[in-house]
């Protein structure tokens, strides 16, 4: 992380330009009276003066700062994003340290604050915060400040650290109806998605989601990468959700058809299904798992209108349409869940 820009000017607090006020005030009668307490005084708040913008600036000194990102974050829903703050100065502590996130290089009014940072330590907090819309938010660094020590003139630097935050949209769970309608048979024959039940298949590599239980150590250790046991399956059953994201359709109808979806998708998933996204332009393959559930969020925070024609889907279709109620439109037999590398 390097200084965008290492000194940001900040205007004097109120007590501030008080203090400035009475200081111009004490000089001018010293010169005029010639007198030479006056001269003393004005001397010592010059100095005060002096000595709090060097403080506060051998404070913001040497400080490395960095986030710790939550793990999902979805529109309208508050979460909690990490700050940790170390000082890597060797024998002094920085005090009354505020910083401050900045998304596009506006701060985001969400501060955290350090009282107390000793030289050598690392203090991590956190700030509360909720974006209102789905997308990609491009965080493009911090601002840090402080009024240490007499909160006459602040100072502050702006530090670049780049990061990319995912805004998973907001969740509408499936209606019960719905859910109803789905099938609750196994599938005919077997599907090949990872379980922890069922007859041996072979191993593959570890991909994120998996159960650490179902790690092969000691194929592990004679590979050298990890290994999981992926075993047939015999109750997976596959289910597609279609999102119509249609050009045509109105913004706030558009964006609700996308929170049903997610909801959906979610559902599906705890229930046991591999689940697949189709949408105009694209899809998301059946799969199973919790990295099966980031990869459909992910396309669905990004997802923009699409003046493609749909994919075609054969099973169980769960068809979300922007103005309408998500309805399941067709569930013959479920297809076998392919195997995804």
């Amino acid at each position: 992380m390097t200084p965008a820009n290492p000194r940001n000017r900040q205007a004097p607090t109120r007590e501030g330009w008080w203090f400035l006020a009475a200081t111009l005030l004490v000089g001018a009668a010293a010169i005029d009276a010639g007198i030479n307490l006056y001269f003393l005084t004005f001397g010592m708040m010059l100095c005060l003066l002096v000595a709090g913008v060097a403080l506060s600036e051998l404070g913001l000194s040497g400080l490395r700062v960095r986030r710790v990102l939550p793990p999902a974050i979805h529109a309208g829903t508050p979460y909690l994003m990490g700050i940790a703050l170390e000082n890597r100065k060797r024998r002094l502590p920085s005090f009354s340290i505020e910083v401050e996130d900045l998304i596009d290089g506006r701060p985001i009014e969400k501060r955290c604050y350090f009282l107390k940072l000793p030289a050598g330590r690392l203090q991590e907090t956190a700030y509360r915060n909720m974006m209102a819309r789905r997308g990609r938010y491009r965080l493009s660094g911090f601002r840090l400040a402080t009024k240490f020590p007499f909160g006459l003139v602040p100072r502050a630097r702006s530090v670049a650290d780049a990061d990319e935050l995912i805004v998973y949209p907001a969740v509408i769970p499936a209606s019960e109806a719905l859910l109803r309608g789905l099938p609750t048979h196994p599938a005919p024959g077997r599907s090949f998605a990872p379980s922890r039940q069922g007859e041996f298949r072979g191993l593959r590599a570890f991909r994120a989601g998996d159960d650490p239980r179902d790690i092969h150590w000691r194929s592990s250790a004679r590979r050298g990468l990890p290994l999981v046991r992926e075993k047939e399956d015999e109750e997976t059953r596959h289910a597609t959700v279609v999102l119509d994201n249609d050009p045509a359709s109105e913004t706030a109808a558009f964006e609700r058809a996308v929170s049903e979806a997610a909801g959906i998708c979610l559902d599906l998933v705890q229930r046991g299904f591999s689940v697949g996204l189709a949408v105009r332009g694209g899809e998301v393959r059946a799969d199973v798992g919790g990295a099966q559930v980031e990869r459909i969020l992910r396309a669905l925070a990004l997802i923009e209108p699409d003046a493609r024609p749909l994919p075609a889907v054969r099973g169980t279709i769960v068809r979300v349409r922007p103005g309408a109620a998500p309805a399941l439109e067709s569930a013959p037999a479920p297809l076998l869940a392919g195997r995804h590398a």
